[in-house]
């Protein structure tokens, strides 16, 4: 039975953890916290209390895996937290576990360009802003360690979608003159496409970009989601746009490409975010404690 180490079993990591233990992984998990911990501690595989940022805690750690999956998240930390988690978490596990195959979740954030344009693994990936610059220099580090990498799009599944938060909160702005492209994925999708590629035979220094079929216009998901729910979307100009987004982005603007992990078998189950949003998440999310 191989074994696996989900560090950062959160939201994504544990429907990571799921597929795998029922496709006969050994899994263990691992939290920042005893309280996150005790959380899943119900859960059919083991979990523990370790911050992958702490050196000593990682070193420690007995046991080997035949895979380790950085799939830790800052859930839109500042700069220093996005270090220790993705840099100083990554540089961690690399030293422990550096026999293992390792895959490091990243970001399609990487990505500055601003034109629209498609984007593919080997764009250009020189982001502005410095939360990027860190997810940057963490897929370097990894993949000259062997690591292989996948640049996730906007998680959005049951219980989270920050653009629906948007939406019911009041705080979606249409700003006409300086639309971009959003680039989603579906947590089961993304979780999928981990469990694929653990599959795949074992080439050093890979990267996938994990989104759907389908970006879309931030004006065009506003108002799906404004028309479903009966509310009402702002149109104002860029300052007042730029300022309730308050994005860690950047203003970058492009359409990422799936066709390489799609040519591997991968088939995402919801294909474009309309129909992610219509089948599994305005079903499920609670509108009030959004």
């Amino acid at each position: 039975m191989p074994r696996v180490l989900i560090a950062g079993c959160g939201y994504l990591g544990q429907a990571v953890a799921d597929l795998l233990v029922a496709d006969g992984w050994e899994v263990e998990g691992w939290t920042q916290s005893a309280e996150s911990a005790a959380k899943i501690s119900g859960k059919s595989y083991s979990v523990r209390a370790v911050d992958i940022s702490q050196e000593k805690q990682v070193l420690v750690q007995t046991g080997d895996f035949d895979a380790v999956i950085h799939c830790a998240s800052t859930r839109g930390g500042n700069v220093d937290l996005y270090r220790r988690v993705y840099f100083d978490g990554a540089r961690n596990l690399l030293h422990r576990f550096g026999a293992s195959r390792i895959l490091l979740t990243s970001s399609t954030s990487v990505y500055g360009q601003k034109d629209g344009d498609w984007v593919f693994e080997e764009s250009l990936a020189e982001p502005k802003h410095e939360t990027g610059k860190i997810l940057r220099k963490a897929e370097v580090f990894v993949r000259a360690g062997g690591a292989n990498v996948v640049r996730l799009g906007g998680i959005y599944g049951p219980g989270r979608s920050a653009l629906l938060k948007n939406v019911l909160d009041g705080d979606a702005i249409i700003d006409p003159s300086h639309d971009r492209f959003l680039n989603q994925i579906h947590r089961d999708d993304a979780a999928t496409a981990i469990q694929l590629l653990l599959k795949q035979p074992r080439p050093a220094g890979e990267i996938y970009n994990v989104v759907d079929n389908e970006p879309i216009l931030l004006s065009e998901c506003y108002r799906w989601l404004a028309t479903k729910l009966d509310r009402r979307v702002r149109v104002a100009g860029r300052s007042l746009a730029r300022s309730a987004s308050k994005r860690k982005r950047g203003d970058s603007n492009k359409r990422v490409s799936n066709a390489k992990l799609r040519a591997i078998g991968w088939t995402p189950r919801y294909p474009n975010f309309t129909e992610g949003m219509e089948k599994s998440v305005l079903l499920t999310f609670d509108h009030e404690g959004a």
